[in-house]
């Protein structure tokens, strides 16, 4: 299906020139990019694919000298990656999955399904799932017993929804993910090694055989509205209360929040994450990939954290962490720049040793 320009604009919120009749069918890079396509070159830097390609229009950046790449038509972007979110928004048509129900899917009849829904084939919703209106369920999807979803959601392919978990509105979730699996939670008759060496950072009195005993999960998971869920997340269950993720938190691939979590509002937590059981984390934090949250302890609003950073200790609200373990950033640079250092000062200090001369420091 094709786009106006001033269409495009007028959905972006963006001035444009020239052509505004021309209609585009996709957007592409500027050297891939036909007669038909937008082009993306919200960059000085990629005005040179314009030329390389064949498109008539161009997304570009404020300015620019639109008439001088032999473009028709121009739209300007102040922010290029804001105005890609529109873009992409616009022209995405989603998974075709048929309104209705798929003679496929298995819907107890107790299950609830809001106005407009959309049931894929081989989905399998349990008793007393609410299902809001509009909402997609792509194929092999499951939703167990008791769940609810809002409105507006988009569940794809393979995705496991655990019993009585609540999700909220306009929710996206990507294939492969399960949320509300049971929580990683098992204790043992007597004092675990574990326990101990957490009390005495490193003495063990004596090693002796342990079984581990289950502790069940009883609470669920509870998820506000505008949240995403990347590929194959897993997200546990609560022991007791529920595990919570906040209105507009996006979860990247293969993130793990651990049970009883309570994850804030507008996270952004990127892949490989993990995040420890009871582990609390506020507002706006920014996770990048690899982190690693200690359980039981609270990170604040606004912090962020650079990849593979280790957070074992609670990290208050705005901090900027960087390391294993994490440190403030401006903090882990100077150590790195210290162990830079070690080889030479090794060299020192064994010159020093042998009764050489010490060399200026």
């Amino acid at each position: 299906m094709g786009h106006r320009i001033g269409d495009i604009a007028k959905a972006l919120g963006a001035e444009a020139e020239g052509d505004l009749d021309l209609v585009v069918t996709g957007a592409s890079e500027p050297q891939a990019a036909g007669p038909d396509r937008l082009a993306l070159a919200m960059d000085p830097r990629y005005a040179d694919g314009i030329g390389k390609g064949r498109a008539l229009a161009a997304v570009v950046w404020p300015g620019a000298d639109w008439q001088a790449m032999g473009l028709k038509a121009a739209i300007f972007a102040p922010r290029g990656r804001l105005a890609m979110a529109g873009l992409t928004r616009l022209m995405d048509q989603g998974p075709a999955i048929a309104p209705g129900v798929h003679p496929l899917a298995v819907v107890d009849p107790s299950a609830r399904l809001g106005e407009g829904a959309a049931i894929g084939p081989f989905v399998v919703i349990g008793a007393g799932v609410v299902i809001g209106a509009r909402a997609r369920i792509a194929s092999h999807v499951s939703i167990a017993e008791g769940a609810r979803i809002g409105a507006g959601a988009l569940i794809l392919q393979g995705a496991r929804i655990g019993a009585r978990v609540a999700i909220g509105e306009r929710f996206i979730c990507q294939p492969g993910a399960v949320i509300g699996a049971d929580g990683f939670s098992f204790v043992t008759p007597e004092k675990s090694g574990v326990e101990e060496i957490r009390e005495t950072l490193g003495s063990r009195a004596e090693i002796r055989d342990q079984s581990w005993t289950r502790i069940h999960s009883l609470g669920a998971v509870t998820i506000g509205d505008d949240v995403e869920i990347g590929a194959n997340v897993c997200i546990d269950r609560g022991t007791i209360r529920d595990t919570v993720i906040g209105s507009g938190t996006k979860l990247d691939n293969l993130v793990h929040i651990g049970h009883n979590v309570q994850v804030g509002r507008d996270c952004l937590l990127c892949g490989q994450v993990g995040i420890a059981g009871s582990a609390r984390i506020g507002d706006r934090v920014v996770l990048a990939g690899q982190v690693g949250v200690n359980d039981n302890i609270f990170v604040g609003n606004d912090v962020i954290a650079g990849g593979g950073t280790k957070i074992f200790t609670n990290a208050p609200a705005g901090r900027v962490l960087l390391g294993y373990p994490a440190v403030k950033m401006e903090t882990h640079v100077e150590i790195q720049k210290a162990l830079r250092r070690l080889p030479r000062l090794a060299g020192r200090v064994a010159a020093l040793e042998n009764g050489g001369p010490e060399r200026e420091r």
